[in-house]
């Protein structure tokens, strides 16, 4: 019995048969997968996570500039807005301010007019002339002079004092006839007061109006006409 040459031989390495069960070329490309278990590397279209994948840090910082870039342009442009108005207003108030061209005038307020009450002379109305200067007779003389007016009178007295200026004094309601008779001496309606204590004369009976005859009344009496009596 022969046995056939090569028979139960082990196939010999590097032969072409082997090689082209190990080595046998795989598909090549940019999406090519290694048969023999290698690293898989996938490319940006498989999804991967790589750097420039959707979640990789290049996709984050690229979204923050751009949010703010839109974040700056919409404030600036608010301020910008906002200039453009103030200016517009100003000058809108400018040109629709004219100059004032009507002629100054001023107002001049007169004081109200005081009309001071008077009443005629009457022989009712008592007057008491008291004698308050050093000249002695110009009571007996200023009491001749407003009986002769037409005024009542009482007899002429002397002051309890000397005052360089002459008052008139009225009792109540006599206001208008105490101004009368300041009038006919010749004295402003401002020496007229109401008769109180302070009246420099002991005996009033039967005065509705006083008139204390003070050194401006005395100067104003002719000196042939003074004499030594009262007053």
């Amino acid at each position: 019995m022969t046995t056939a040459r090569g028979a139960g031989r082990l196939p010999r390495h590097g032969g072409p048969q082997s090689q082209s069960q190990t080595s046998a070329p795989g598909p090549t490309g940019p999406g090519a997968h290694r048969v023999d278990g290698g690293e898989h590397h996938g490319s940006p279209r498989d999804g991967g996570d790589g750097p420039h994948g959707p979640d990789g840090p290049g996709s984050t910082l690229s979204y923050a500039k751009a949010l703010a870039i839109v974040v700056v342009a919409v404030a600036l442009g608010v301020y910008l807005l906002s200039l453009g108005k103030g200016h517009g207003a100003s000058t809108a108030a400018t040109r629709t301010t004219p100059p004032s061209t009507a002629p100054s005038s001023s107002t001049t307020t007169s004081a109200p007019t005081t009309t001071v009450p008077t009443a005629a002379p009457s022989k009712s109305v008592g007057v008491l002339v008291a004698n308050a200067s050093h000249t002695t007779g110009i009571a007996t003389y200023y009491s001749g002079k407003l009986a002769s007016a037409g005024w009542g009178t009482v007899t002429p007295e002397n002051a309890t004092t000397v005052t360089t200026t002459s008052t008139v004094y009225y009792a109540a309601g006599q206001q208008a006839d105490a101004n009368a008779v300041a009038t006919e001496l010749g004295l402003p309606t401002t020496d007229v007061q109401p008769l109180g204590s302070t009246v420099p004369v002991v005996n009033l009976a039967g005065a509705d109006v006083v008139v204390i005859a003070g050194e401006d009344l005395a100067a104003k009496v002719p000196a042939s006409t003074t004499t030594s009596a009262a007053g």
